[in-house]
This record gives C-alpha cells, sequence and structure tokens, in this order.
C-alpha cells in the first residue's frame, strides 16, 4: 500500500534511508531535531511528499517527491523523486517497479509534464531499473556540495 508518510513513520525511512545494502533497524536510529525539523518542513510543504510502501505496518519503501514550478512545458509543473529505497531484503519482487509506478501516476494525475530523478552514476543496476521504466539518460547532472 503507497501512502504519505507519517511522523510515525520516520525512523523506518531513515532506517531505509541509512544503508542501501543492509537492513537497519529503526529502533537503533536516533531520531534528532534536525530530522525532525526536516520531516516537519517537507510534510508542511505542499510541494513536497514522502511517500511510504508498507506491507502492514512494516515499511518496505520509501521515496520524496518534489514538485517544481516552471515556465518550461507551458507552465506545467514537473516532479522530481528522490531518495528511492527498497529494503533489500524486500527487492527483487517488483516493490520498485509498483512504488514506482505510483508515484509516477500521482504525478501525471497532478498535471505534471514530467518526472525526473538522478541516480548516482555507479549504481548500475538502478539505472537499468528506471530505464525499464521508461526514464531516458537525456541528461548529464552535476552536484556542488556546500
Amino acid at each position: 500500500m503507497l501512502r504519505t508518510a507519517t511522523r510515525r513513520d520516520l525512523p523506518a525511512v531513515l532506517a531505509l534511508l541509512a544503508d542501501e545494502e543492509k537492513v537497519v533497524d529503526p529502533a537503533s536510529l536516533v531520531v534528532d531535531a534536525a530530522y525532525e525539523k526536516a520531516f516537519a518542513d517537507i510534510t508542511g510543504d505542499p510541494r513536497n511528499e514522502i511517500l511510504v510502501l508498507a506491507d502492514g505496518d512494516m515499511v518496505v519503501g520509501c521515496l520524496q517527491a518534489t514538485y517544481i514550478p516552471g515556465l518550461g512545458k507551458h507552465g506545467a509543473e514537473r516532479a522530481l523523486i528522490e531518495a528511492v529505497r527498497i529494503r533489500p531484503d524486500r527487492r527483487g519482487g517488483g516493490l520498485g517497479r509498483d512504488l514506482m509506478k505510483q508515484a509516477v501516476e500521482r504525478a501525471r494525475r497532478r498535471g505534471c509534464a514530467l518526472v525526473q530523478l538522478t541516480s548516482n552514476r555507479d549504481r548500475v543496476d538502478a539505472h537499468r531499473f528506471y530505464a525499464s521504466l521508461g526514464f531516458a539518460a537525456s541528461h548529464e547532472g552535476f552536484k556542488l556540495a556546500l
């Protein structure tokens, strides 16, 4: 089930983000003031959402979607998808595909003209996955750490 994250989901989301290769126990993480503020800022902004894929009470996947207004594409919004994660022990069963397809459909219903994302150039499997969903590696991305 895909749903908007609640504060109760925050430790599970942080556990997914903590390590891409192993399962991290959400109870082992400290949810400090910086995480609390970031979560409140994201969930309080109508142009941002954290989505979780839940299997019962367990969060098995997540992503953040940001809706960006722009003048290109005749003033349509674009959706930026980041921090896509599936629990390592639940990969390979179609959960990531389901998560992404539902996120793309949410963007479509919102009226977005495109969905974009970035992926670390070393994540070759992720690149194949995104290509299988119809994403094209059409641009070269740049980042500046501050």
